[in-house]
């Protein structure tokens, strides 16, 4: 069985959201999932899931939420070599250049310890509406196909 973590960083709960949508998305596919805010996440806890996801908000110009930077400099230092990530989050276009970098932030630092992407970052203009919900769903389906594969 899939097994998945989910590590979520909000302020303005849109990024709960998301992992909210990602999470029903691979149970009702079939996958067993664990959700957690990332100030409570420990990065080493990836090792024990086939999927791990993060879903960061971007603060400011480009920097990564306060409370992942924990979490963000231990994930480099993971060898996940053999899982597979995502990463999804959102952020305000009005920061145009800065627009949800933390999403690739993320997304590199998993490539740095080994992990495969199992689906193509995802960016979230604030709030998800009813097609983010649907492009949610195709990242989670994404992912757990890959996890079922790579399983067989």
């Amino acid at each position: 069985m899939v097994s998945a973590k989910v590590i979520f960083a909000t302020i303005t709960g849109n990024n709960e959201d998301v992992a909210d949508i990602i999470t029903e998305a691979l149970e009702n596919l079939g996958a067993t999932v664990e959700m957690e805010e990332i100030s409570q996440s420990d990065a080493s806890d990836l090792n024990n899931f086939d999927i791990g996801i993060v879903v960061p908000y971007t603060y400011d110009e480009g920097s990564l939420p306060d409370e992942g930077l924990d979490f963000y400099e231990d994930l480099q230092e993971l060898d996940l070599t053999g899982k597979l990530f995502g990463v999804a989050g959102s952020g305000d276009t009005f920061y145009a250049e800065y627009f949800a970098t933390a999403v690739d932030d993320f997304g590199t630092a998993f490539e740095e310890a080994g992990a495969t992407k199992g689906s193509a970052n995802l960016k979230i203009d604030l709030a998800p509406e009813e097609e983010d919900i649907a492009n949610l769903e195709i990242f989670a389906k994404e992912l757990f196909d890959k996890a079922n594969t790579s399983e067989d």
